[in-house]
């Protein structure tokens, strides 16, 4: 598939904190790494019964027991699934970045769409989503520029085309906001008066209010992250888990303020010739009001590119975009504390 052009949006990004440039956080990361039977398993969801759910790049669907030793695939979407989400009876709530969004039943191994177009439009870029209590579907379209397949032309591009979409148990889709930079992973609040938005072009989380006083206002969670955010969930912990696959490239902070011909130029390189993502594992955890709380960064050889995270009573799963394996973490009671952010 052909790179499609780009037309550059100047922007004056802010500096990157002194984080970005650490290759290890403050609290200890002990990582277990189990490989997998295909590549990309961009996303990570756990079932009733702990077993992992996770799409790969080949359009498979694979659940994996709780102790990683059985894996078995349960549906083929025939698109890339990236978001994966779980409802209370079981089915799978799907962002396929070909397909959109589509329900998946793990047990038959159907597989059907819930949302392909948006007035009247494919979505270029379905990605990551979340689920209320009620069924109602929130979903991220990461641009209307660019696919799954060039996205690295949206962070160089930085259009400002990504947008956060709504469907409710009756089958309406609306959109709750736009305007992002690379609208990415999403994630519900516990009680669900809010929702965050990771901006992966923006090195930010967004906080859209659902209900109260302040109802369709957007603030900033978290700004001026040390790395591109990719995928956010709620933990069981009620803290908002970011998947941190590279930490900021110097050289796109030092372009995106220039002139557009630059990045029209780095763009038309070679991708041998471009900057590649850093192989690190990298997760962070933010409170309601946007404290850091925990920070966990650490390297392995078999898995990198950290796209996906969940945590459930103490253990944080991972998902990747290109290795060939799944990961956790045990977080254990000595490492509950604050780093603090800097």
């Amino acid at each position: 598939m052909p790179k499609p052009g780009i037309d550059p949006v100047v922007w004056q990004p802010p500096r990157a904190p002194a984080r970005a440039k650490r290759k290890r956080g403050e609290q200890p990361v002990a990582l277990t790494v189990y490989d997998l039977p295909g590549a990309g398993p961009e996303d990570v969801a756990i079932d009733s019964t702990g077993r992992v759910l996770a799409g790969l790049k080949d359009g498979r669907i694979l659940r994996i027991s709780p102790d990683c030793r059985h894996v078995e695939t349960v549906a083929e979407t025939g698109g890339r699934p990236l978001g994966i989400e779980i409802d209370p009876d079981g089915d799978l709530l799907v962002c396929d970045a070909r397909l959109g969004v589509l329900r998946v039943n793990p047990d038959r191994g159907a597989v059907h769409s819930l949302v392909d177009h948006i007035g009247g439009a494919p979505m270029m870029f379905c990605n990551n989503g979340a689920l209320g209590a009620d069924g109602t579907a929130y979903f991220t379209d990461s641009s209307q520029h660019f696919g799954v397949d060039h996205y690295k032309g949206e962070l160089l591009a930085h259009s400002g085309t990504g947008r956060l979409f709504r469907r409710t148990p009756d089958g309406s889709v609306d959109l709750v906001a736009d305007g992002f930079q690379f609208a990415n992973g999403v994630a519900l609040a516990p009680d669900e008066s809010w929702i965050a938005v990771a901006e992966t072009g923006g090195y930010c989380l967004d906080k859209i209010w659902l209900t109260g006083p302040r109802s369709g206002h957007r603030d900033t969670l978290v700004e001026n992250l040390p790395a591109f955010p990719d995928n956010i969930s709620t933990g069981s912990d009620g803290l908002i888990w970011v998947a941190l696959p590279s930490p900021r490239d110097p050289i796109l902070d030092l372009l995106l303020p220039r002139a557009p011909v630059l990045r029209k130029v780095a763009w038309a390189l070679p991708d041998a010739l471009q900057p590649r993502e850093k192989k690190t594992v990298w997760v962070q955890a933010y409170d309601a009001d946007g404290t850091l709380v925990h920070d966990l960064q650490t390297t392995h050889e078999r898995f990198y590119m950290a796209t996906g995270v969940r945590e459930l009573d103490g253990v944080v799963w991972l998902g990747s975009l290109t290795a060939p394996a799944i990961a956790r973490i045990d977080v254990s009671a000595r490492d509950l504390h604050t780093p603090g952010a800097s």
